[in-house]
C-alpha cells in the first residue's frame, strides 16, 4: 500500500464493475478520491446529457461512499488549468481510463508528458472498448475502411487475446476529501426544466444498465435480428447511453452473450461491432469529425433552409415516421435506430440539409451521444463516410413507416395529433381527406416536400459530384 492518496479521474467510468483505474487505486492505496471535472463549455451543446451525467454522479457517489471513497466535482475552464491546480497538489497518484477520441487522447499524450516531467505518480488504463484502436489493422497495418472484414478480425483477436484481469475495488480505509472549491452535482442539470420528463424513461446506474442487459438477453435476444427493426415494441437493448457513460462496460456485454447459444448473439454484438470500428475511423480519419470523411462531398450543393430545418427539429414535416423520431427524441432522449436512419435520411436526401446540421442536433439532444458513433452514423447515411450507405439508397418515409410500423402504435404515441387516423392512412395522412378526423394544414401540415420530387432533387444533386 502506497501512503499517498489515489485520485481516479472519472470520465465516462460510472461502474465499479471492469473499471480498471478504480481497482488499481483501492489496491494500492488506502485512501482513494475520485472526481470528475466538469467543463461548461463542453455541455453547451450536449445539454441532454448534463442531466446524465449529474444523475449518474449523485448515484455513483452514493454507491462509493459504501467503500469510503469520496466523488468531488470540479468545475473547470480548461484542462490546462486543471493541470495547474495539480502541480499546487503533492501527496497524491493520478489513475484514468482512456477516452477513445482523438482529443482526449492527444491530451493523454501531454500529460503523460507533463506528470512524468514533474515526478507525478500515473497511469494510463484501457477504457470502455474491446480492441485498443490500434490493435487491429490489415496486414499492412492500415486501418480498415469497411466494416465487415474489420469486424471479423477484430471478433477474432478479442476472442483470442489473454483477457485482462480485472480486480475488484477494495474498501478503503476511510473517507477523505482532497480538491478545494468543488461545486455539487446538482450544478449541472440544465437550467431549463424540460429534462425532468427524462426521469419517466431512464434511471441512470450501473445497476439498471446490468439489469437492462439481462432483461434484453433473456427477453429479446433470440428474436433482436428481426425486433430491433420495429420501434413500437422493445426489440432492442436500449443499454447505448449507459455504454456511452460507462455504467457498463462492453467486455461485461460480450461476455453475457456469450455464454448464450442463441441465434441473435451474434447480430446484436455486431452493433457492438460498429462502436468499435467507429472508434478506429476517427482516430485513423480525424478530419471527418469537422467534415466530410469523403473529401467529393465537399462540393455537394446542400441546401440552406432553416425552415425546413426547423420543422425537422420539432417534428413538423408532415411525414408521421420522422415527426415520430424527432418527437420520441425530445421527449426521451433517444430514438430508436432504424427510425435515426430514416429521420436522418430525410435531413440530407429529402431536404438536401448538410449532414452537419443533423449530427450537431443530436449532439445536443441525445443521452447516449457519442462522437465516434454519431459522426460515423451521420456520415453513413449521408453517404460520405467510410463503408457508407451509397448514394442512390434514399428511404422512402411512407414505405419505412408501412414496413417497420404497420399498425401506426408507434406514430401514434409519439405523434397525438394521428391518434384516430384509420391504419391505412396513418402514413399518409394528407389522403384521408376528412376533416372529421383531421384537417391537415391547421392540426398536421401537409408535408413539406413531395417525397418523389425530393428523390429525384437528391439524385440530381449526387450525380453532380
Amino acid at each position: 500500500m502506497v501512503k499517498n492518496i489515489g485520485l481516479v479521474w472519472l470520465k465516462d467510468d460510472f461502474r465499479v464493475k471492469k473499471n480498471l483505474a478504480l481497482s488499481e487505486a483501492t489496491r494500492k492505496h488506502k485512501e482513494v478520491v475520485a472526481f470528475y471535472l466538469f467543463k461548461k463549455k463542453k455541455f453547451e451543446k450536449q445539454e441532454s446529457q448534463r442531466w446524465w451525467v449529474a444523475k449518474s454522479l449523485e448515484e455513483f457517489k452514493i454507491k462509493l461512499a459504501k467503500y469510503n471513497i469520496n466523488v468531488e466535482v470540479l468545475e473547470i475552464d480548461s484542462y490546462k488549468s486543471f493541470f495547474e491546480l495539480l502541480l499546487n497538489k503533492n501527496n497524491f497518484s493520478i489513475y484514468w481510463n482512456k477516452t477513445y477520441e482523438p482529443n482526449y487522447l492527444k491530451f493523454d499524450n501531454i500529460l503523460s508528458k507533463k506528470f512524468s516531467d514533474h515526478g507525478i505518480n500515473f497511469k494510463i488504463f484501457k477504457g470502455n472498448i474491446l480492441n485498443e484502436i490500434d490493435e487491429i489493422t490489415k496486414n499492412d497495418g492500415a486501418p480498415f475502411k469497411v466494416f465487415t472484414p474489420f469486424w471479423r478480425h477484430a471478433e477474432r483477436f478479442y476472442s483470442e487475446k489473454i483477457p485482462i484481469n480485472y480486480i475488484s475495488i477494495s474498501k478503503c480505509s476511510k473517507k477523505v476529501s482532497f480538491f478545494k472549491n468543488t461545486i455539487s452535482a446538482v450544478k449541472i442539470y440544465p437550467k431549463k426544466r424540460w429534462f425532468k420528463k427524462f426521469e419517466d424513461f431512464w434511471n441512470p446506474s450501473e445497476e439498471n444498465a446490468l439489469k437492462h442487459l439481462k432483461n434484453f438477453l433473456k427477453e429479446n435476444i433470440e428474436n433482436y435480428s428481426d425486433r430491433r427493426n420495429y420501434p413500437s415494441i422493445i426489440g432492442t437493448s436500449r443499454l447505448s447511453p449507459f455504454i456511452k457513460h460507462g455504467q457498463i462496460h462492453v467486455e461485461t456485454i460480450w461476455e453475457e452473450c456469450n455464454k448464450l447459444k442463441k441465434s441473435g448473439v451474434n447480430k446484436f454484438l455486431a452493433e457492438i461491432g460498429w462502436r468499435e470500428f467507429n472508434h478506429t475511423l476517427i482516430n485513423n480519419f480525424p478530419h471527418m469529425i469537422k467534415g466530410n470523411y469523403s473529401k467529393k462531398f465537399d462540393k455537394f450543393p446542400w441546401v440552406t433552409n432553416d425552415k425546413f430545418l426547423s420543422a425537422w427539429k420539432k417534428g413538423l414535416t408532415g411525414y408521421p415516421i420522422v415527426d415520430a423520431g424527432m418527437r420520441e427524441l425530445y421527449s426521451t432522449g433517444w430514438m430508436h435506430n432504424r427510425v435515426r436512419m430514416i429521420v436522418g435520411s430525410f435531413l440530407v436526401k429529402h431536404l438536401l440539409i448538410n449532414w452537419i446540421e443533423g449530427e450537431k442536433y443530436f449532439k445536443n439532444s441525445l443521452l447516449d451521444y457519442n462522437e465516434a458513433n454519431n459522426v460515423s452514423g451521420w456520415q453513413w447515411v449521408a453517404g460520405c463516410g467510410a463503408d457508407a450507405a451509397p448514394y442512390f439508397r434514399i428511404f422512402n418515409p411512407i414505405l419505412q413507416g408501412e414496413k417497420f410500423d404497420k399498425d401506426g402504435n408507434y406514430v401514434k404515441k409519439w405523434v397525438s395529433e394521428l391518434k384516430n387516423v384509420p391504419k391505412k392512412f396513418i402514413h399518409k395522412p394528407w389522403e384521408l381527406k376528412n376533416d372529421n378526423i383531421l384537417k391537415i394544414g391547421s392540426e398536421y401540415p401537409y408535408p413539406i416536400v413531395l417525397h418523389e420530387k425530393a428523390r429525384k432533387k437528391a439524385l440530381a444533386a449526387f450525380k453532380k459530384i
